[in-house]
């Protein structure tokens, strides 16, 4: 209670104080800190965590940058130091919008790419749908013991309020320049020849991972039949399926990045925007975030219903 009432008078004050700075933000430069090991070369830890977008992660009063913006600011960082010889991208993700996960795994490839970094994903609880088609830009994908990845495919998601608008007598009015121009529209139930029109279209973009998939991983087709099926699946299930290379722990990951790189000592590094004491390469964060409780990280975007769109994305909530 003492924190968010000193919380809210320094913010009532912020008029009178202009250079008060609560906590650091995205606008902050990305600093290096070394967070184990010894060597002039360098392994750079990133990490994709949560909802993939392009889009940022708004609270009541502050913002934080969206995963495709944080990432790539980390590659390029990573790029222009010639002592970096491999990247590990450790993912915590259930996926996104198509878009954003598309962005992020060509990212990465152009990295390879571009730098001739080697690039190694480490799955931790999830790493499903768009979360793995992150993964599938790295020359080796681990997965932790306990991970749960798969989940190839897309779902379609629009709310309807067409029921509950005939239960309290309201109603809207279209006026449109083509039959189809609100398809998909909450107000109105969907026609068959609306949901063949949205299939074809889920149907595309399903065939856009199937595509990365096959070339990424070349799975028999026997394996890839029930890859497409979009169910998750545990490390072993995936790495039976060919899903991934190996099961293993954070060590395991710097281990491959190392023998990738063809060099026997290297700093593991990561970029931030605040210092934090004892750090390790547990810790998520790039920028330090108030408490759970505080007012300046409000987000309930959990609580409302999911924003119409594409998604690869795994999501059993809904």
């Amino acid at each position: 209670m003492r924190y968010m009432i000193l919380v809210l008078i320094l913010v009532t004050a912020w008029g009178c104080a202009p250079k008060l700075k609560l906590f650091s933000s995205a606008t902050d430069p990305l600093a290096e800190y070394t967070l184990q090991g010894e060597g002039d070369a360098k392994i750079v830890l990133v990490n994709v965590n949560g909802f993939l977008q392009d889009q940022p992660s708004k609270g009541l009063l502050r913002s934080k940058p969206g995963a495709v913006q944080e990432l790539v600011s980390q590659l390029r960082r990573a790029a222009k130091d010639e002592a970096v010889k491999a990247v590990v991208v450790k993912i915590n993700s259930p996926g996104g919008t198509t878009t954003a996960s598309d962005i992020i795994y060509r990212e990465l490839m152009k990295h390879r790419e571009k730098t001739g970094q080697a690039v190694v994903a480490l799955m931790m609880d999830v790493a499903a749908s768009g979360g793995y088609y992150t993964a599938l830009a790295a020359d080796t994908i681990i997965a932790h013991p306990t991970t749960l990845t798969g989940s190839v495919g897309v779902i379609f998601v629009r709310p309807k309020v067409v029921g509950l608008m005939d239960k309290i007598g309201v109603d809207v009015e279209v006026s449109k320049s083509g039959e189809d121009k609100d398809m998909g529209s909450p107000f109105s139930p969907a026609t068959e020849k609306e949901r063949k029109l949205f299939q074809d279209i889920i149907d595309d973009m399903a065939a856009r991972f199937y595509a990365v998939v096959r070339e990424r991983r070349q799975p028999t087709e026997q394996a890839f039949a029930t890859i497409r099926t979009a169910r998750v699946f545990t490390a072993a299930q995936a790495k039976q399926l060919g899903l991934v290379d190996k099961i293993g722990y954070m060590d395991d990951a710097f281990a491959e990045a190392r023998k990738l790189a063809k060099v026997d000592e290297a700093r593991v590094v990561a970029y931030r925007r605040d210092q934090y004491p004892d750090d390790n390469p547990y810790n998520t964060m790039s920028a330090a975030e108030p408490g759970k409780a505080s007012l300046l990280n409000v987000e309930a975007g959990h609580l409302l219903p999911p924003k119409a769109g594409f998604y690869y994305l795994w999501n059993p909530g809904w």
